[in-house]
C-alpha cells in the first residue's frame, strides 16, 4: 500500500493525515504519535523531554502547469506523502506546491530532489514551515469559494456540461487528498445512505492513490442530488464531482490492479 510506514496502521488511516485534522491538532499531530521511530517515543525516566520534531513539509517551485498529485508522488518515490497542496493565485496555478511528508527525517531525502527534473522542467525543493503551509491552506480555501477574477463564462459552460450528463447512480470524485479514506468520503456524503463497498478509491499500478474515487449511490436520483456537493470542501480541499458509470468505475479499478 502507498501509506506504508505510518505509525498507526498499514493503510495510514488511523494516523489519518487528513489536512483538517492536522490544522485542528496543531503541533501535537506529529509530536505525540506513537510509532516505530525513536523520534516519537517517550523519553526514558530521568531524561529531559525534547521538543517535538519539526513539521515535515517542503515547498516545490517550478512545477509543470499540468502537474498532478500523482506526479509529485512519483517525483518523491519512496517517501510517505501525507498531502500535496498546489498554490493558486487568481484561480491560476503558480507552479508551486507544498508537500507534507510522513516523518521529519524524510525532509532531508526530499531535499535531495532539488533541481531534479519533472518532465522537461527542473523543480526546486525548499524546507518550509508549518505556518507557511497553513497560510497556503487558508488561501486555497478562499480561492475555491469563488474569486471574482475567475473566468465566469468558462465555469458556466463547464457546469452546464455536467448538468446535461446522464446519471447512472455513479459519481467520480477528483481532487481528493492522498490521505482521504472511505470514512472521509462517507462523511462528505453524510446525507446519503452509503456502504463501504459502494466507495472505491482508485490506485495506480504501484498501489498509490490517484486522488480520485468513485461512489455508487442507491439510484440515479441520489447521484444527481449529490451533485449539489460539487466543489464543496473535504477538510480544506474542494472536491469536483462528475457523473460517471459502472463501466468507467470498473476500468479505473482494473488499472490499479
Amino acid at each position: 500500500m502507498f501509506y506504508r510506514g505510518y505509525p498507526d496502521g498499514p493503510d495510514g488511516r488511523e494516523m489519518g493525515a487528513k489536512r483538517q485534522r492536522m490544522v485542528d491538532q496543531g503541533p501535537s499531530f506529529y509530536g505525540n504519535s506513537p510509532g516505530s521511530s525513536f523520534m516519537y517515543n517517550t523519553p526514558p525516566y530521568g531524561y529531559v523531554s525534547q521538543p517535538p520534531p519539526p513539521f515535515p513539509v517542503v515547498r516545490l517551485r517550478g512545477l509543470p502547469f499540468d502537474c498532478t498529485e500523482t506526479d509529485v508522488a512519483e517525483f518523491f518515490r519512496g517517501l510517505d506523502i501525507v498531502d500535496v497542496l498546489f498554490v493558486h493565485k487568481g484561480g491560476k496555478f503558480t507552479g508551486e506546491a507544498f508537500c507534507v511528508l510522513g516523518y521529519p527525517l524524510q525532509v532531508d531525502f526530499a531535499l535531495q530532489k532539488n533541481r531534479q527534473n519533472m518532465g522537461r522542467r527542473y523543480v526546486e525543493v525548499f524546507r518550509s514551515k508549518r505556518q507557511d503551509y497553513y497560510k497556503a491552506i487558508a488561501n486555497e480555501v478562499s480561492e475555491s469559494r469563488g474569486s471574482p477574477r475567475r473566468n465566469i463564462s468558462r465555469a458556466k459552460s463547464y457546469d452546464e456540461g455536467k448538468d446535461l450528463a446522464e446519471h447512472t447512480g455513479v459519481l467520480r470524485l477528483r481532487g481528493l487528498p492522498f490521505s482521504a479514506g472511505k470514512d472521509d468520503i462517507m462523511e462528505f456524503f453524510k446525507d446519503f445512505v452509503l456502504s463501504e463497498d459502494s466507495l472505491h478509491i482508485t490506485m495506480n499500478s504501484e498501489g498509490r492513490p490517484t486522488g480520485e474515487a468513485f461512489v455508487e449511490f442507491a439510484n440515479a436520483e441520489d447521484s444527481k442530488a449529490a451533485m449539489a456537493k460539487d466543489r464543496m470542501t473535504l477538510g480544506s480541499r474542494y472536491i469536483e464531482l462528475f457523473p460517471s458509470s459502472v463501466e468507467e468505475l470498473d476500468e479505473a479499478v482494473s488499472r490499479g490492479r
